[in-house]
């Protein structure tokens, strides 16, 4: 499965409802876990963004609906990575002159 690093940041609405976070998170676990995918780890973060998600889904077009589900919600804005293991990167730089 590929493997996604979500960046959230809250919205408004997100902060507003702030004390509701920890449960969000768990039901959009659920949520991932039904569509195929599998969360590896989420944490809040100090910083820039205030959330850090790293999950793995079947492929980019599961991705995609999820985090367009997720943005439906209205409490976060994320911005996504692609991330590859350091295996898969040996592969492609084998192939460099």
């Amino acid at each position: 499965m590929a493997i996604y690093v979500v960046l959230y940041k809250f919205t408004e609405q997100g902060i507003k409802t702030i004390k509701e976070s920890p449960s969000r998170v768990a039901q959009f676990t659920n949520v991932v876990e039904a569509m195929g995918g599998k969360v590896l780890g989420t944490y809040y973060t100090m910083g820039e963004y205030d959330l850090v998600g790293i999950g793995e889904f079947p492929n980019d077009e599961i991705a995609m609906t999820f985090l367009l589900r997720l943005s439906q919600a209205g409490t976060v804005r994320t911005t996504t990575l692609k991330a590859f293991t350091v295996e898969q990167f040996a592969e492609f730089v084998k192939t460099l002159p």
